[in-house]
């Protein structure tokens, strides 16, 4: 028994467990861009996780271990995770609810469907010069990826990268601004080969000014031009709101686990962010 870590090498060994997910964060690990993975077996899996940012995924058969082992030691007191939506889907739930208890809260998210080529360039242009004249928007440069780690709201533009540089080679964002200030953006949350997954969100004393979509549809048409493709999973139905707003089409809700980890040893991880990926209204 046990559990062993899976090395970027090594991923294909568990992408099998992974097959039908589509899910840009799994994506992410298993072609050893971002997050780590752990299986039950060095050489043949019958069960595996994948940890990326705030999220954590499960595949194959239940095992306990997987749901316990090495998550309070992580660099975060919070994890949102997602059991599988295949016929084991349920028994992993069962598993995370015995463990965690109380400091697991069961929640909805919402699934939107990943369609390459369905946006509309002239509505996203039309929506991107929407802004009033008092507001700026422009690629998230390195004075607004300093403003991002300096406000709660916005950290999670860029919380995956280790400074600005590699998000410069990396990532890619777009930011609303006023006499300077950063009140809304759109970035990319985590990167794949083939893409971003967008976050997304405005400062509370600017929301209802539609900064978000502008930031969202700015942020589609870098994108396109660089033949990546913007993938977009939402926390709450404001987000599918404008998600279908900027072309998007709901695909399906799904349960998820927002989990409290107890560290076993905080004094370790006192300097560790904790990058909590909760609920904006845009």
């Amino acid at each position: 028994m046990g559990i062993y870590s899976v090395p970027v090498s090594e991923m294909d060994i568990i992408a099998p467990l992974f097959a039908g997910w589509e899910e840009s964060l799994i994506w992410s690990c298993l072609q050893g861009c971002m997050g780590n993975a752990w299986a039950d077996s060095q050489r043949h899996p019958k069960s595996a996780r994948i940890i990326l940012a705030d999220f954590c995924y499960f595949a194959g058969k239940v095992d306990r271990e997987l749901v316990t082992e090495e998550i309070s030691t992580c660099s975060r007191d919070y994890l949102i995770m997602v059991p599988p939506m295949d016929e084991t889907g349920e028994a992993w739930a069962w598993e995370i609810e015995q463990v965690y208890k109380d400091r697991c809260k069961r929640v909805e998210r919402y699934a939107i469907r990943k369609e390459p080529g369905i946006f509309d360039r002239k509505k996203l242009l039309e929506i991107a010069g929407s802004l009033d004249a008092e507001y700026e928007v422009k690629l998230i440069d390195e004075d607004i990826f300093r403003q991002t780690r300096e406000q709660e709201w916005a950290r999670d533009f860029t919380s995956q990268y280790r400074d600005y540089e590699e998000y410069h080679r990396r990532g890619l964002g777009v930011a609303v601004t006023h006499h300077g200030e950063l009140i809304a953006g759109a970035s990319s949350y985590t990167v794949y080969r083939e893409g971003i997954e967008i976050e997304i969100g405005t400062r509370k004393d600017y929301r209802r000014k539609g900064l978000a979509s502008v930031c969202g549809a700015r942020l589609i048409l870098e994108c396109i031009e660089r033949n990546l493709y913007p993938s977009w999973d939402a926390q709450n139905k404001w987000s599918v709101a404008l998600a279908e707003k900027l072309g998007y089409h709901f695909e399906r809700a799904y349960p998820a686990y927002e989990i409290s980890v107890l560290r076993r040893d905080p004094a370790k991880l006192g300097g560790c962010l904790r990058t909590a990926r909760t609920a904006k209204e845009v």
